[in-house]
């Protein structure tokens, strides 16, 4: 049986080397904590962001993730929307869930897809962004649809 240290120094091993697969990267992104504090710029409170370090290994590297496709514009197809881990009714935008759940997309040449309500899985570069709060936590730039 593997000790505590030896699967988290796995864990950490799999990240750096990108091998964080779909269906536990929701899990490893969701590794963020939040602290309340006040904006001078925006003039109110606001919730900053603190990703873990297995997350900031992540940033630049290529991930492959599923979730939903979440509309920007009323298009039918496009090449610029938000990925959620949650159905649209759930999202971060739409229900209750946090922001590490949704992250946009932005598709590899400008390539439109067309919308749907099925998951689907999308591979491309993750940027962190724990800084700027007019903008997400997440974005996946570079991307193509792989399944």
């Amino acid at each position: 049986m593997k000790s505590g240290v030896q699967i988290a120094i796995l864990l950490i091993g799999l990240a750096s080397n990108g091998l964080t697969q779909s269906g536990n990267i929701w899990n490893t992104l969701s590794l963020v904590t939040f602290e309340t504090a006040y904006d001078p710029e925006y003039m109110l409170e606001i919730k900053k962001p603190k990703v873990s370090s297995l997350v900031e290994k992540l940033d630049g590297t290529v991930i492959e993730v599923e979730g939903y496709i979440i509309p920007l514009t009323g298009q039918i197809s496009q090449s610029h929307f938000m990925l959620s881990k949650f159905p649209q009714s759930t999202c971060f935008f739409c229900g209750k869930a946090g922001p590490e759940s949704a992250m946009q997309v932005f598709m590899s040449n400008n390539t439109k897809i067309n919308i749907s309500e099925r998951k689907v899985k999308v591979r491309g570069t993750l940027i962190v962004n724990p800084k700027d709060a007019s903008s997400l936590l997440y974005t996946l730039e570079d991307a193509s649809i792989t399944e």
